[in-house]
């Protein structure tokens, strides 16, 4: 699995653990082995422009998800398909600001919302009710299990 991730953020941002991350979130979701995509770390004016040109909202936001393939998560009994899951731009700077409120570090923000970012390129929604709950379920539970491996395991 490829992941590229590009820091135009202005900000010190870990990207090679974003990079394991991605790639551990991939791996969780059966996704094919050549399977890439790549998460661009962008200032808040950069994702004001891309969430009015984009999604015709006005103001910065946390993370845009600009799905390519439409690949879904693979299953038992059918594997995924290769191919180019998508994009993602991430404002740190505006991760930074609601980590508190959410009762996380920043570090702990920028992982949370790279999985949000995932799920979304893989077709998750949280629009409505149910949808919320079983794309919130899933990005605890991932983000679950990547906090409880092995320190080592991170190297």
């Amino acid at each position: 699995m490829n992941v590229d991730v590009l820091d135009e953020s202005g900000t010190d941002v870990e990207v090679a653990r974003l990079a394991r991350l991605s790639r551990f979130v991939m791996s969780e979701m059966r996704l094919h082995p050549a399977t890439e995509m790549s998460i661009r770390l962008v200032d808040t004016d950069t994702i004001a422009t891309m969430n009015h040109q984009w999604m015709g909202h006005e103001g910065p936001t946390d993370v845009l998800s600009f799905p390519l393939d439409e690949l879904t998560p693979g299953r038992d009994d059918a594997p995924a398909p290769q191919g180019y899951l998508g994009d993602i731009a991430l404002c740190v700077a505006y991760a930074a600001t609601q980590a508190p409120q959410n009762g996380n570090t920043t570090l702990q923000e920028v992982e949370l919302l790279t999985v949000h970012g995932i799920l979304h390129l893989l077709g998750y929604d949280h629009a409505e009710p149910e949808e919320h709950r079983e794309m919130f379920g899933l990005q605890a539970e991932l983000l679950g299990r990547w906090r409880e491996r092995p320190l080592e395991a991170d190297a």
